[in-house]
């Protein structure tokens, strides 16, 4: 095991160089260097595929005679991990790597043009990409099956499908029933973006964020990374229209805090990361919305509120922000949607995905068909290509199967909020008084530890009680519209 397990450190270490250099392009490399970059990151992720896959790991896991438990694992996850990574040629991992970087980049400059037209020879690039990918796993039912597996390992399409139809159509139901609330107290402006960032730390602070562990930058599209021990990378972006740089940040703290509290035994092996995307997901979306826009949240941060913008909500009370920023308003944007709103936005995109990969939509024709998505499900018009199907560089990077495993993980917040709130009744009081940290350690002791010990659907089920079920979550979001129904006048 001692030869197995210093290969997988090497094989890690290269992959979180590539995620470093990945977080470098999108945080602060100088334009002109994104050329050069998609080769360095090409040659990085084709090295830690070279080494991963080689004869080599092959006889060791042959061999490898596990210790303890851990080691049982160990083996288990990377023999389910070499024998996909062996089914995809070195070639195909380095062009895959290389056409994402330079999607990146072309994406980037098609948004800022609003011009689909900019964008779509390397967004056909992607596809024909992923299609070739996707070949490489010809005993999957479906070809998106492949794709789906990358983010949501064990789950099929057809599984996936039976949760999301559920949840979207509770979801047009809720949008029905929610009423209209006045939410301009957050949104208009100007929110200096200097008081943006001040009360941003300042939140970051208080729910756990230690600067000698973790740092925060800005991106155009935020994200977070896990460098490695002690090196958690988050981003947000700050408009002075709203305060949505609040909620992206606490979302990505939620992803970040996951990576943090995962074992350190699991270090620099296939077990260190989450579990899943969905999982990662429900991380980031318990955070940003269970809590941030939660009444005990809002009792603690007011004045924190109020202390960065002082003219702005000298007449409000708290009750008043936290109404505002739970209003159900249909939007263009997905990552500035409503939590009731915001699954249907995944339900265009799974579906435009599906038939790119398994119907007979094109490249070509994705504005037409979003927009009339948009319109059909949200009751909007889309004005122009980078407020509708320019808005997210998912598509950019090659990452078809992914856009579902947001949905999911909104579901799987909603059973494990279920789960905490029985457990920690007194919790929204917790948060009041400003501490956060039952809740941290309730994620830490049932989620987080684990890594990818075990499975996604276990790790569902020995959290939350039961298997993925949008019940709960579509529960939690109907007291909401109706605690806001009870409250208008």
């Amino acid at each position: 095991m001692t030869d197995l397990r210093e290969r997988l450190g090497e094989v890690a270490d290269l992959e979180r160089t590539a995620l470093l250099l990945a977080w470098d392009q999108e945080t602060t490399m100088p334009p002109a260097g994104a050329a050069a970059r998609a080769e360095q990151r090409a040659s990085v992720e084709r090295l830690a595929h070279e080494r991963f896959t080689d004869g080599h790991v092959g006889e060791l896991l042959e061999i490898a005679q596990p210790g303890d438990e851990l080691e049982v694992d160990l083996l288990r996850v990377t023999r389910r991990d070499h024998d996909k990574a062996v089914r995809v040629p070195t070639e195909l991992v380095g062009r895959l790597a290389r056409a994402g970087a330079h999607g990146h980049t072309t994406w980037a400059a098609a948004r800022e043009q609003s011009d689909f037209a900019l964008f779509a020879p390397a967004l056909q690039t992607n596809v024909a990409l992923r299609r070739e990918y996707a070949a490489c796993f010809p005993d999957a039912a479906r070809p998106y099956d492949a794709l789906l597996d990358d983010f949501e390992p064990e789950l099929t399409t057809d599984e996936a499908r039976v949760v999301l139809d559920a949840m979207r159509d509770g979801l047009v139901e809720l949008v029905q029933a929610a009423g209209e609330t006045d939410d301009a107290i957050v949104h208009g402006g100007p929110f200096a973006r200097e008081a943006q960032r001040g009360l941003v730390q300042t939140v970051l602070a208080q729910v756990g964020v230690d600067e000698q562990r973790w740092r925060l930058d800005v991106a155009e599209h935020p994200f977070q990374a896990t460098i490695g021990l002690g090196d958690v990378r988050l981003t947000t972006r700050y408009d002075e229209r709203d305060l949505d740089s609040l909620f992206s940040t606490l979302h990505e703290f939620g992803h970040g805090l996951y990576e943090a509290g995962i074992d350190p035994a699991l270090a620099r092996t296939p077990l260190a990361g989450g579990v899943s995307s969905a999982m990662h997901e429900s991380q980031s979306r318990l955070w940003e919305n269970m809590v941030g826009r939660g009444p005990g949240f809002w009792r603690w941060c007011f004045p924190h509120l109020k202390a960065a913008f002082p003219d702005r909500f000298a007449g409000a009370a708290w009750s008043d922000v936290q109404r505002a920023v739970n209003a159900v308003r249909p939007s263009l944007i997905r990552v500035s949607a409503d939590e009731v709103t915001y699954g249907l936005h995944i339900a265009l995109r799974f579906e435009l995905e599906l038939g790119l990969f398994e119907g007979d939509l094109v490249v070509a024709d994705l504005p037409a068909a979003w927009n009339e998505r948009m319109r059909a499900y949200l009751g909007l018009d889309v004005p122009d290509d980078a407020h509708g199907v320019l808005q997210d560089v998912h598509w950019a990077e090659g990452l078809f199967g992914y856009f579902p495993t947001y949905a999911l993980g909104n579901v799987i917040a909603g059973q494990l909020w279920a789960r905490i709130t029985d457990e920690l009744p007194e919790l929204e009081e917790s948060f009041a008084s400003g501490d956060f940290a039952p809740l941290s350690a309730w994620l830490a002791q049932h989620v987080h530890r684990h890594g990818r010990r075990l499975g996604a659907q276990e790790t569902i089920r020995r959290a939350a009680g039961a298997p993925m079920d949008p019940a709960p979550y579509l529960a939690y979001l109907a007291a909401k519209v109706s605690a806001s129904a009870s409250l208008m006048p």
